[in-house]
């Protein structure tokens, strides 16, 4: 799951090398934090969040094929 935010926050930013994702894992619970430049934080972000929310919901499938909730954090 890591990978595939790095790979979606890599194409959708202009500093693909500012992007940083940490994955904090719990007993049934992974919480992903991204972290990017802050010029490109609206990019990722998107208008009213909605990108992010697409993300988050892209990241449900994966989790629930291994039986656990995943959350995004974008800091």
């Amino acid at each position: 799951m890591k990978e595939l935010v790095e790979y979606i926050a890599k194409s959708l930013v202009d500093d693909p090398s500012q992007v940083d994702v940490t994955e904090i894992n719990k007993s049934s619970f992974v919480v992903l934090e991204l972290r990017v430049a802050p010029e490109d934080m609206g990019r990722v972000i998107g208008r009213n969040g909605r990108v992010a929310n697409a993300i988050r919901t892209l990241l449900r499938v994966p989790a629930a094929r291994q039986g656990k909730r995943v959350n995004l954090e974008i800091v």
